[in-house]
């Protein structure tokens, strides 16, 4: 296992993707809490998503804020709602009490942000710049959730708002603009 300070990618360390998010943050004032992947192939995704989504990122804006990156079956447990573990590729190939991996897609999912950099251009540049997996996108001022994989698919979700939890719609990439422009209309349009 690599050290927690150990670079996994030009402008990131293991650390910046295992110890972020709100959760983590809370655990942590307590005492110390341990998020800290156990297979090297988690490892391995990590450093791919830093690569290859954060890298570019950081290039073209800057500071890059991370609102949820890794997250293990320890962690998810202390999160109630808002996640699907089976499904979101935070537990990279982290595997459950059976042995099996807790999200079978395989890759890394991270959520982002840039500070003042609205979410949509934001999610136009990872469309356009980087080998993503699957991009889900829940409004003009949300995190990005945006993830890697060996075989990316390039898939993008609009998190559609209804009631207290938003409905997934797939879309074509080419028209993410357009149609999120119209289910969220503080976009600006181009």
């Amino acid at each position: 296992m690599p050290d927690l300070d150990e670079r996994c990618s030009r402008h990131f360390r293991f650390r910046d993707l295992i110890e972020c998010g709100e959760t983590w943050r809370r655990l942590s004032e307590r005492a110390p809490f341990d998020n800290t992947p156990l297979h090297d192939e988690t490892f391995d995704g990590l450093a791919a998503a830093a690569r290859e989504l954060l890298d570019p990122v950081r290039e073209r804006f800057g500071a890059v804020t991370l609102t949820y990156a890794f997250a293990s079956p320890r962690l998810t447990r202390h999160i109630t709602g808002r996640i699907a573990p089976s499904l979101d590729q935070h537990a990279g190939r982290e595997r459950n009490a059976r042995g099996v991996e807790v999200c079978p897609r395989g890759g890394q999912a991270i959520d982002l942000m840039v500070p003042g950099v609205p979410a949509d251009v934001l999610a136009e540049f990872l469309l356009a710049e980087t080998p993503f997996d699957r991009l889900y996108f829940y409004g003009p001022d949300r995190p990005v959730h945006v993830s890697s994989s060996a075989h990316p698919k390039g898939a993008v979700v609009l998190m559609v708002p209804h009631g207290p939890r938003p409905v997934p719609r797939a879309i074509p990439q080419a028209d993410f603009r357009e149609l999120a422009g119209r289910v969220f209309p503080s976009i600006r349009r181009m």
